[in-house]
């Protein structure tokens, strides 16, 4: 029997399908505040620049063909946030509503644990489309703060919300 749903660890030969879903993000949401969709040189320099700090960089595929991804990158550059990082997670639109993002988020977080990261933040923008807040909301994360009209894209000023997640004890 096929297993129709698979996470696993992303290998190079999956950048161009990541850069694809990505890059219907930048240019037809405000999702991200990138305005310009990455080339293949940066996915390749992004894919380095994480796996090399040891932390996860998954995809989701689902019968058969890549239907999203997730990572994490460390939260700031300073050593005492070494055990902080932020989360990224992106579907291809048409794998919204198959269960993939909470299985690419729940693996994304049981391997920052095994890495011994402690914090996990989120920075989701307020767009009205509450998806990805609902998402880490159902794995327990909370709000940690909003940041108001930092970002602009697409004719429109817009909030970002911080949600955090403790991995391990204090």
């Amino acid at each position: 029997m096929v297993q129709s749903r698979v996470i696993r660890d992303a290998v190079t030969t999956d950048l161009a399908a990541i850069a694809e879903i990505y890059a219907h993000y930048v240019t037809g949401s405000v999702a991200t505040f990138e305005l310009e969709a990455p080339d293949a040189e940066e996915w390749q320099r992004r894919f380095a620049s994480v796996t090399a700090a040891g932390l996860p960089f998954l995809v989701a595929e689902h019968e058969s063909r890549l239907a999203g991804y997730a990572y994490c990158t460390p939260w700031k550059t300073r050593p005492a946030y070494r055990r902080t990082v932020e989360d990224s997670i992106y579907l291809a639109p048409w794998a919204h509503g198959r269960g993939l993002g909470g299985a690419l988020l729940d693996e994304l977080l049981a391997r920052c644990a095994a890495a011994d990261i402690r914090e996990v933040i989120a920075v989701v923008s307020d767009s009205g489309e509450q998806a990805s807040l609902a998402l880490h909301g159902r794995r327990g994360f909370t709000e940690a703060g909003r940041l108001r009209r930092v970002g602009h894209k697409h004719g429109k000023w817009l909030d970002t919300v911080l949600l955090q997640r403790s991995l391990g004890p204090l």
